[in-house]
Formats: structure tokens, C-alpha cells, sequence
């Protein structure tokens, strides 16, 4: 591992205990050991098995990308590997997380990272998408939302739209090829168009977000669950609302652009929590805090799990296949190598 993915990992770390003791301070960290205390820890399961349901459908619907992008030569249980493990570098800046995903695909199916990198750039964009529409469930009562919401939707549907309409796309990519820099990679970028083109036709675009859909209905109703066993009464509306505070608040920390949208995601679902539920400042905090637990922090751990064990095959110490469908690449994988390390 370089020097640089080191320091960034350290800043994210960094980062990580400051919110930790921002929400404790905000919360009062008497009173949210209290709750912690009483937190009805029987719900655990469900809440630990809703977000591993998120993570299994994401996984699944990243090796359906693979596919329809001629990465065929992998299995899906690598593919879940591949996917998971990228977790292990959510908390680094830069989304070196989504970076050395392209590296293990490279070592472990000889994927060209340039056809590859769409099935990680669609997931995003879907994922958006999918929790932009469930964060609309809520904003008809909550206005104060829509700009922002409304805003990311925008900017997500138009980049579809544009990738749709292959002219003006193609025209695009030929203006770009103009400047000096960029016709230095311009066949990866018309490799990388394509690949993007395919993923967001009509049926993989539904395809990916329905599943999107569910992989975060699973886990809002992993953070109803919490709210439960803190105590907040048991009911289809708090249920609801669950799924729109973590909708929004994924959202903003997807936009803020911090490692794990660390600061912002808590901010803001704190901050909703206690104008759609009335929550104190405490019980927000909390719930906050033991939400992100469950959905950022076991996805770390589940990632250095996955690299732990399966270092060999993900860092290609030997384990290089032929992919028949793949391009050889080029300077592409010497910067992704210089880029995340070994």
C-alpha cells in the first residue's frame, strides 16, 4: 500500500473521530449513554441483516453490469468480493474505494479499466437516482428539501439523457479529442462511452434501479429498526420516514464529496430526525450514530475482511486470467497501480 492511500486513509480516520465527537457533544454524551444502554440490542439481527441485503444486492447487481459490459470471465461470488472489498477504502479521500476496484478487476479477469469503470460510475448514478425517488416520498410535506434533492436529481437525469442521445454524446467526445490533454486518452474515453451507453439503455436502467430501490427500502427500514429499539413507537408512517431521513441524508453526503460523506450524513439525518419525529438532540444523535454503525463502519470492516483473506487474488500476486472480451489497456493501469498500490 503507498504512502499516499496511508495518509489518505489517516485523514478519513481523522475525520471519523471528529464527527464521532461532534455528535457526542451535540447529543449530550451522558444521555446517549443511556440509550445506548437501553437500546433493545434482540433487533440487532434484523437491523446487521437488512444492511447485508443492501451490500448483496448492490454486489449482485455490479456483476449484472460486468456482464453486460463483456466482463464475463468472473464469477459472482468475485464479484462480490470485488465489490465489498472496495469498502475497505470507503473512508479515504479521493474514492480510491471505487479506483482499486478497477485494479482488481484488471488483475483478476484482465478487464481493460476503461470498459470496466462504467459499471462502477452507473452504480453511483443509479444508486443517486434510486434514493433521490425515495427521498420525493417525504419532500410533498418537507419543502424546505426540494432544491437540494431536486437539484442532484437534475444533474443525474440529464447526464443519463445525455449519454442516450449517441449524437450529441459522440459530438462531445470529438470536441474533447480537440483539447491536447484529452486525445491522449481518447480511445479510453470512447471505450468508457460505450461501456456507460450499454448500462443505461432502457432495461439495464430499470433493472438497475429497481434493484436500487430495494438494496435502500432494506436499508431504511434497517434504520426504522433502530429507531424502534430506541424506542420510538412502531409504525408504517416512522417506517416511512426512516427511509426518506436516510434517503436524504445518503444524498447529502454523497454530494458533499467527504470520505463516506463523513460530517454531512450525520448532520443532516440528525438534523431531519428532529424536525420530522420530534426527536431530542440526544435520541437524534443516537440513532444517527448507531445507523452508521451498522451501514458505514460494518461495511469497512466487511471490506479489510475481504482483503484480509483474499489479498492474493484481489492484488494479482499471480493469479492474472485471459479475458476474451476485453481490449488491452494501457497507460490507464500504470495509473491506477501508481494510484492505490499494492
Amino acid at each position: 500500500m503507498t504512502t499516499d492511500v496511508k495518509r489518505r486513509m489517516a485523514l478519513g480516520a481523522a475525520l471519523a473521530v471528529l464527527v464521532l465527537i461532534g455528535l457526542l457533544l451535540y447529543g449530550d454524551i451522558r444521555e446517549m449513554s443511556r440509550l445506548v444502554q437501553e437500546f433493545d440490542w434482540r433487533l440487532m439481527p434484523a437491523i446487521f441483516g437488512l444492511t447485508v441485503l443492501n451490500y448483496a444486492l448492490r454486489s449482485v447487481r455490479f456483476h449484472y453490469y460486468l456482464r453486460e459490459v463483456g466482463v464475463r470471465n468472473i464469477s459472482l461470488w468475485t464479484s462480490i468480493r470485488v465489490f465489498i472489498g472496495g469498502f475497505s477504502l470507503t473512508l479515504t479521500p479521493g474514492k480510491v474505494g471505487e479506483l482499486i476496484r478497477l485494479l482488481w478487476l484488471k488483475n483478476i479477469a484482465n478487464a481493460n479499466p476503461a470498459t470496466a469503470a462504467p459499471s462502477i460510475v452507473v452504480d453511483r448514478v443509479i444508486d443517486g437516482l434510486a434514493m433521490a425517488l425515495l427521498a420525493a416520498l417525504g419532500l410533498l410535506a418537507y419543502p424546505q428539501y426540494w432544491p437540494a434533492v431536486g437539484f442532484i436529481m437534475t444533474v443525474l437525469l440529464v447526464g443519463v439523457v445525455v449519454v442516450q442521445i449517441r449524437p450529441l454524446a459522440l459530438w462531445l467526445l470529438a470536441l474533447g479529442e480537440r483539447l491536447p490533454l484529452v486525445s491522449k486518452i481518447a480511445h479510453h474515453l470512447h471505450a468508457l462511452y460505450e461501456s456507460t451507453y450499454q448500462l443505461l439503455r432502457p432495461k439495464n436502467f430499470l433493472v438497475g434501479l429497481g434493484v436500487g430501490l430495494l438494496a435502500w427500502i432494506a436499508e431504511g427500514l434497517a434504520f426504522y429498526w433502530v429507531l424502534v429499539g430506541l424506542g420510538v413507537p412502531e409504525a408504517m408512517q416512522v417506517a416511512l420516514l426512516s427511509i426518506f431521513t436516510l434517503a436524504v441524508g445518503s444524498l447529502i453526503g454523497g454530494a458533499s464529496s467527504l470520505p463516506g460523506g463523513l460530517g454531512a450524513t450525520e448532520a443532516s439525518m440528525t438534523g431531519i430526525l428532529q424536525v420530522v419525529l420530534g426527536l431530542s438532540e440526544a435520541m437524534a444523535a443516537t440513532a444517527t450514530l448507531i445507523i452508521r454503525f451498522f451501514t458505514l463502519w460494518s461495511g469497512v470492516g466487511l471490506g479489510v475482511l475481504i482483503v484480509l483473506i483474499w489479498r492474493k487474488m484481489l492484488f494479482g500476486y499471480g493469479n492474472n486470467q485471459p479475458n476474451v472480451a476485453d481490449q488491452p489497456s494501457s497507460g490507464v493501469d500504470l495509473n491506477l497501480q501508481k494510484k492505490v498500490g499494492r
